[in-house]
């Protein structure tokens, strides 16, 4: 077996909390070190640097990025969730940063993977094998995908949570909010503790493989009427709390489909965005994790196969009962009703209504006009973001006008921004009046509910 440094993506998963915390400090250090350097470099050219300036250097730049992804789990987690949920709304620095989380993911070196997998199978565990591949197909945040076939030549997928990680998501979600907080990133009037806490429930039900397994199940039940979908199906034999077994089904990453004729990119697009409104207004549960790895597509078939339930979480009647009030006041073009049901559901605070109620509803109308343009939706022309971001930066800076929705707003919400985000990435052109009307029943001529 190859040592630690044989590999430069085999790095050993820091496992107690000491350890893990020895590496936070490590951090700590070693931005000071660099914001130390680049202060006296400033101060030699006779300049006077502000505080975010020396924490955002490149150095520091690469080493939190480095860092947190050596530590996967939870703090490379909630990098990732942060850069798809916030998008262009992040500083340039810190989206480098999440960037570099959303594509460096170390995977456990050969012994340490033996020893997780000795302590949930057994450490005879290669006798129930065939074959098993030592190279993981996959390698996330939590942990990392080999590719197996038992003794009766079954095909599964078998993920490996790293160790440690769920012991110590608590602490990764305080240390990784404390590096924000001295970064000056967010504002001291902001609470994020009730997200936090929320972000830590979330992560420990991610970790727990028996839960996603439940939920592989129901989403094959769910979607058993639709072959246009494939979802693996869970293995009893191999599963643990911390190892998770399905059967293994092929597809090529979702993002291929950039390369395919419009009608193909367009098509999926259309499934996923579907799926997103089926889960929100049909089944009453949505898988709410958009990153794209937990997509592929099948170029012979056409299908769609579904992957990593890990984040699933049910969606209150009442939610989906807000989303229906929103979209319908939309689709009537009607700015006041669709402020009053934003201002209801939690989406905007009552300050930044009061504040800068001209800018939010130029905001509205922009968005009005965007959803109500007849024919396909081309998101590859965000044109409109440009002009969303200019009406909407006196608002977001005003830091006392700054409000975190609901959290059951917030998991959706980041699903149909991914979604968007990747229909962007694939420049896909989609009806979405059409998909909304259908789904939520609604009558395009008069925008009511028939």
């Amino acid at each position: 077996m190859a040592a630690d440094n044989d590999d430069p993506k085999g790095r050993s998963v820091p496992r107690g909390r000491i350890s893990r915390f020895g590496q936070f400090g490590r951090l700590a250090s070693g931005v000071a070190g660099g914001m130390m350097a680049e202060g006296a470099r400033r101060l030699a050219n006779g300049e006077r640097p502000a505080m975010r300036d020396m924490m955002l250097t490149p150095g520091n730049v690469s080493r939190v990025a480095d860092r947190l992804s050596h530590l996967r789990g939870a703090a490379m987690k909630l990098g990732q969730m942060i850069s798809m949920d916030a998008g262009d709304m992040l500083p340039p620095e810190l989206s480098e940063i999440m960037a570099r989380l959303r594509q460096n993911a170390h995977r456990m070196p050969p012994q340490q993977l033996q020893r997780v997998l000795a302590e949930h199978w057994g450490e005879d565990w290669r006798k129930r094998f065939v074959q098993f591949g030592a190279t993981p197909i996959a390698a996330a945040s939590i942990g990392q995908v080999h590719r197996a076939i038992p003794s009766d030549g079954r095909d599964l997928a078998i993920k490996v949570q790293y160790p440690g990680v769920r012991e110590s998501i608590d602490a990764d979600v305080d240390n990784v909010a404390t590096l924000l907080k001295i970064s000056n990133l967010l504002p001291r009037e902001l609470e994020i503790g009730p997200l936090l806490e929320e972000a830590k429930k979330q992560l420990h039900e991610e970790a727990d493989y028996v839960r996603e397994g439940k939920y592989l199940t129901l989403f094959g039940e769910l979607l058993a009427g639709s072959p246009e979908y494939v979802i693996p199906v869970l293995d009893e034999e191999f599963t643990t709390d911390q190892v998770l077994a399905m059967s293994f089904v092929e597809g090529k990453a979702i993002e291929t489909l950039v390369s395919a004729p419009q009608e193909t990119l367009n098509a999926a697009m259309h499934l996923l965005f579907q799926l997103v409104l089926r889960e929100i207004f049909e089944f009453g549960v949505i898988q709410s994790d958009p990153n794209f790895a937990n997509y592929r597509y099948q170029p012979d078939t056409g299908k769609l196969v579904l992957l990593d339930f890990g984040a699933t979480r049910p969606v209150a009647a009442t939610v989906a009962k807000a989303y229906k009030r929103l979209i319908l006041a939309a689709f009537k073009g009607d700015r006041a009703a669709v402020r009053k049901a934003a201002l209801a559901a939690g989406f905007v605070g009552e300050t930044a209504v009061e504040k800068h109620r001209g800018r939010i509803d130029n905001m509205i109308d922009i968005i009005l006009g965007e959803l109500n343009r007849p024919g396909l939706f081309d998101f590859s022309d965000r044109s409109f973001v440009a002009a969303l971001t200019e009406q909407g930066m006196d608002v977001a800076t005003d830091r006392a006008t700054w409000h975190i929705p609901p959290t059951d707003l917030l998991f959706i919400q980041r699903k149909i921004s991914g979604m968007a985000l990747l229909a962007s990435r694939l420049k896909a052109k989609i009806d979405v009046r059409a998909i909304l009307s259908e789904h939520l029943d609604i009558d395009l001529a008069i925008g009511k509910e028939p």
